[in-house]
This record gives structure tokens, sequence and C-alpha cells, in this order.
């Protein structure tokens, strides 16, 4: 029989020997990171850098590059085209070995100026990314900013919804009932090197970086100046890479502001100190789980031709309802700004009018009774012309787009669609403007705390409205200015919930 003492020393080296195969067997995860300018510094003055950003990250068995570009989209519209996705992809898999599925390149969708050759300067990036790979430790975290955001569209009173652009102008305040959702979550994912320095931080946020700045110059805009601001707190060489999110209908807040310069420094400012609470908190851990699921989907495409009918027909009546009126800009000016400053005696002293009516006469009153119904109908007139704006717009974005349908040749759209898990970060991916109701709707449904989505992704399809919105009569860019169906939205839901499950239970 085995003494006491025996039993527990066995015992003990078994444990041992347990612990020590555990640590031999666990697959240690490794990130690299770069980043090459991409500004076109011959398109005008440059107020900060644009930059094509990499991060890296292997297991041993997969590697996997996501990208962070300061561009308008990935293909299709602005300054990268759509010959980049394929030439990236063919050129990272040829030379490094990394497969097309397991790319993700994001465009933050500021509007900026890139180069000639962003193809090239992204594939150098991923390259660096990949000689700078060392172990890593990961964690995520989230943070929340509502300061800097808002909702770009309105709900009228009349049932319809119209949005935020300077391509035309916001219905009378009196017209409008409510506004929609933002979504204030910053998703961070946080890797350290194993000495504890900050090797980058995913950060994801959902908002149109338009906001510009007062010199009118080149810019990576709010999101990027966010990136640089982290990036210059954190030090040790660390890589901030932004991920734009769910920002379809989500715009700078304060977007019409016609009375300060537009300086997206403020936000941007506000967007890094709000992620770097979050990076804080974050306490990272090595044997974080790398899983990649690309996915391609077919979604239903739509046909425009009932919506312009209707628009068309909506042009017509807003052109048969402007009414003539004796004044014009030169006469208008001078007696609105009368009007309103003496509704009771706007055409001269008030003796006059009481001297007026002492005698029985009321001249002046009917004088100023001619002049409010000049006013007013030239009042309408002017919101008929902005709704003719409106009209007019989305018109062309809807003409555009059933021209496009027609040439396709096809009722289905494919597209192209990531999840990625890296420990407990999780994030799936689109390339549309997804608007932002539907990153909510797949977080909230999501079986994992740190979901997140990012819209942008991998080519771009132009915006992605819900099904709701979609329905509303031609008031917003969003129902006009893409290539789906309503009955899109639930079935990019499913299959969005779908690869979320794929990424593994809680580690």
């Amino acid at each position: 029989m085995l003494s006491y003492s025996r039993v527990l020393i066995i015992a003990l080296l078994y444990c041992l020997t347990l612990a020590t195969c555990d640590r031999g067997s666990a697959v240690e995860l490794s990130a690299g990171v770069a980043k090459v300018d991409i500004t076109n510094r011959q398109a005008g003055p440059v107020n900060d850098p644009l930059f094509a950003k990499a991060l890296v990250l292997g297991d041993g068995k997969t590697t996997f590059a996501l990208v962070s570009v300061d561009a308008v989209a990935v293909g299709e519209i602005g300054h990268i085209g759509n010959d980049y996705l394929p030439a990236v992809r063919a050129a990272v898999q040829q030379e490094l070995g990394i497969a097309p599925g397991n790319l993700m390149i994001n465009a933050s969708h500021c509007h900026g100026v890139v180069c000639a050759d962003p193809a090239t300067r992204t594939i150098e990036a991923i390259r660096q990314a990949t000689a700078n790979l060392v172990p890593v430790r990961v964690g995520v975290g989230a943070g929340s900013e509502d300061r800097i955001s808002e909702n770009r569209r309105v709900k009228l009173k009349n049932g319809r919804e119209a949005d935020s652009r300077h391509a035309y102008a916001l219905p009378p305040d009196e017209e409008i009932a409510s506004v929609g959702p933002i979504d204030p979550e910053i998703g961070v994912l946080r890797i350290d090197r194993l000495d504890g320095t900050p090797l980058a931080v995913v950060f994801n946020f959902a908002c149109h970086p338009i906001q510009g700045v007062p010199s009118q110059g080149n810019t990576a805009d709010l999101s990027g100046l966010a990136a640089t601001a982290i990036e210059q707190t954190l030090g040790h060489d660390c890589l901030a890479l932004f991920v734009q999110g769910c920002g379809g209908d989500i715009n700078p807040v304060l977007y019409k502001d016609v009375d300060n310069p537009r300086d997206a420094q403020t936000l941007g400012n506000q967007l890094a100190l709000s992620t770097l609470q979050a990076v804080e908190a974050i306490r990272t851990a090595e044997q974080a789980p790398l899983q990649v699921r690309h996915e391609t989907l077919e979604l239903p495409r739509a046909n425009f031709a009932q919506r312009i009918a209707e628009l068309t027909n909506e042009r017509e009546r807003l052109l048969n309802s402007l009414q003539g009126t004796s004044l014009n800009l030169k006469t208008f000016l001078p007696l609105v700004v009368k009007y309103n400053v003496s509704g009771q005696f706007p055409s001269y002293y008030s003796h006059r009018y009481l001297h007026e009516k002492q005698l029985g006469r009321d001249d002046l009153q009917k004088h100023d009774a001619a002049n409010r119904q000049n006013l007013a109908s030239y009042i309408q007139n002017i919101h008929t012309m902005e709704q003719l704006t409106r009209v007019q717009t989305n018109l062309r974005l809807l003409h555009k787009h059933q021209t496009d349908f027609v040439d396709a040749g096809k009722r289905d759209l494919e597209v192209e669609l990531v999840g990625l898990r890296v420990g407990e970060f999780r994030m799936v991916t689109f390339p549309g403007e997804l608007t932002v109701q539907i990153g909510l709707n797949i977080k909230a449904a999501s079986p994992h705390p740190h979901t997140f989505v990012a819209g942008y992704t991998n080519g771009y399809i132009y915006y992605a409205p819900t099904s709701e919105q979609l329905r509303n009569p031609g008031n917003a860019q969003e129902d006009c200015d893409t290539l789906l169906a309503p009955e899109w939205q639930p079935i990019f839901e499913q299959k969005a919930a779908e690869i979320l499950q794929q990424l593994g239970p809680p580690s």
C-alpha cells in the first residue's frame, strides 16, 4: 500500500505534468502593426495625413489581417477603385500566404483624398506588419461617447422622414416630430506586448467623419484625428486603428452649424478621450482564441421603378403648387425684418396707425395685410423649392441605381461578410453603409457581451437602411442611394447572428 506522502507526491507530479503540457500546447497569439501614408499631397493643402494601417494576427494556424484606411470607401466611390481589393488580396496571398477571406479592409468613410496608388501602399503596410509579429496579450472592453454624433434623420409629423445633408435644407422646425437613435458605444480591442506596453488599439464607433477642418485642407477627419491622439497618448509606437461602425445615418453633432468653423479636431479629441478611458480599464491576457469566418450572402436587389414614378409625380405636384408673388429677394428681405420686428405696427410708427384709426381709415392695415399675404406666398415658395431640391437630388440617385439594376441583369446582390473573434472581442462586417438601428439590433441579439458591427468593409454597396426606412417615400438619401430591397434586413441580421454563434462560446 502506498503511503499518504507518496500519494501526495505522485499527485503533485501529475498536476505539474498537466500544467507543463498545457503551457506547451497552448497556442500563442502574435500580432504586428504598421502604417503607411496614403495622402494625396498634390490635391491641395493637407491638414493632417491619411493612412493605411495594418494589424496582422496569427496563432500558428490562422493568419488574419485587419486594415483601416482613411478613405470614403473600399471601391465604387471616392478615390479607391474597384480594382483595389482584388489587387491587395492577390498580393498578400501570394507573398504572405494570407487567404483572401482572412483580409478585412475597413474604410473610415472620411472624405479625404488618397494617393494614386493606395493598393501598393496598403500591401506595404500589411507586409511590414507581418514582419513585425511579436507575442501579445489581448483584452476587450467598451467605452461610451454621446457628445459628438447625432442621427441625421428626422421624423416628420406627416409620417415621413427627412435627413440632414448639405445637398438640401431641413424641413421647417414646426414639421419635425422626433429624431432617430445613435449608438454611443465604442468597441475596443487592446493588444499589448508581453511586457505590458501597448502595441495596438482597435476602436469601433458609428459616425460619418465628415466634419472637416477650418482650413478646409485634406484630412482624415474626426476618426483619424482621434487615432492620432490615442497613439500620441499611449506612446510605445502603439497603432490605433479606427473601424467604422453602423454610421449610415449618423452625422457629427451640429452638422448644419453655420455660426462656427467646422473643426473635426474637437470631436476627434472627445472620441479619443472616451476611447482611452476604455483602454485603461481593459486587462489583457494570453491564449486568446483567434477565429475567422468569411461568407458571401445573396440579398434582394431593389427595383425603383415605382419609387421613381411616385417621386416624379411628387415633383410635378410641387412645381404646380408654386404661387405667383409680387416680391423678389430684394423686397422680401427688408419686409420680413420689418414684419418680425414690429408685428402690430410694421409700416410706420404706432402714432400714424392710431391717427388713421381716429379718422376712421385703415389704409395702413390693408397695406400690411397685402404685404403679409405676399410674404406668406414667398415663404411657401421657398419651402416648396427646398422640397423640390430634395426630390430632384434623390431622383437622380434612384435613376442611377435603377440603371444599375437593369444592367445587372439579376435580382440578387452578392455581399461579403467577415466574422472575427479575438479573445472575447467579436465583430461581424458588411460592405455597405449600415444605418445605426441594424447595429443596435445585432448587438442586442448576440449571445456575446462584447459584440461589434462594422460597415464599409471589403467593398461598397452604398447605403443599407432598415426595411422601415426603405419604405419612406423618398425624403432621405439613405432610402434612394441604395441597391437593396426592403426584404434584405432580416436576411442579413439572421446571417450575422449565425456567424456570431459560430465564433464560439465565451472562453
